[in-house]
């Protein structure tokens, strides 16, 4: 069963935006840990961004002044607004939960999937120069 959904992601230029959102519609718990992570082509999981349970957002050196992340006021959605886009953006993004482990960090977050939490199947995003 899918229990989380994201949307969002295409092709753009570098500097243009994209919002990806996340459904959370079907996730059957509340989480402890939500965010994304993205993964290119031959390259390790990233993680980009977090949202802890007191909604405080940590995000990846990378990304840091470009992306936002945020769930909408019913907390069935998780967005990631992204801005100021660069070819080194392109990958496939993820949405990620937990809803027994907090988020220790952004960069912990792709491995939650590895020790029981769920992902999504994945939003392409594509920039180019």
């Amino acid at each position: 069963q899918v229990q989380l959904v994201e949307s969002g992601g295409g092709s753009v230029q570098a500097g243009g935006s994209l919002k990806l959102s996340c459904s959370f519609a079907k996730y059957p718990e509340n989480p402890t840990c939500m965010g994304w992570f993205r993964q290119a082509p031959g390259k390790e999981r990233e993680g980009v961004a977090i949202l802890r349970t007191d909604g405080n957002p940590d995000y990846a050196d990378s990304v840091k002044g470009r992306f936002t992340i945020s769930q909408d006021s019913a907390k069935t959605t998780l967005y990631l607004e992204m801005n100021s886009l660069k070819p080194e953006d392109t990958g496939m993004y993820y949405c990620a939960a937990d809803h027994i482990f907090e988020c220790t960090s952004v960069v912990g977050l792709p491995f939650i999937v590895d020790r029981g939490g769920t992902r999504g199947q994945g939003t392409q995003v594509s920039v180019s120069s």
